[in-house]
């Protein structure tokens, strides 16, 4: 099971990216893959080629009518695991013995 975070944006658009990132979020919800929203990217949880398909949905997305497209991502893998979106911070949290701000 594959955790995935990444952030893109189209380069040369202007200073705003929500219209672009809102495009993004529409692929990403519409795929039916666990996801979770950040302030600084989005976080997929699913197999390799499920959460890669997703980001190259993304991609063809913006490249329509962008010519330059930044991306960073972040890649966990952890056999058998799943459930880590909310696991881990689960965890994190059982070891704090308090809930904290996510």
């Amino acid at each position: 099971m594959v955790l995935l975070e990444f952030a893109m944006a189209p380069h040369g658009q202007g200073e705003s990216l929500s219209s672009s990132v809102a495009r993004i979020l529409d692929v990403i919800d519409k795929s039916g893959v666990p996801y979770q929203l950040t302030p600084m990217g989005t976080i997929l949880e699913g197999e390799w080629d499920e959460v890669m398909g997703v980001v190259t949905a993304c991609f063809k997305a913006l490249q329509t009518d962008c010519a330059r497209v930044g991306m960073n991502l972040k890649v966990d893998y952890r056999a058998g695991m799943q459930s880590r979106l909310r696991s881990k911070i689960a965890k994190v949290e059982e070891h704090l013995g308090r809930k904290l701000k996510t």
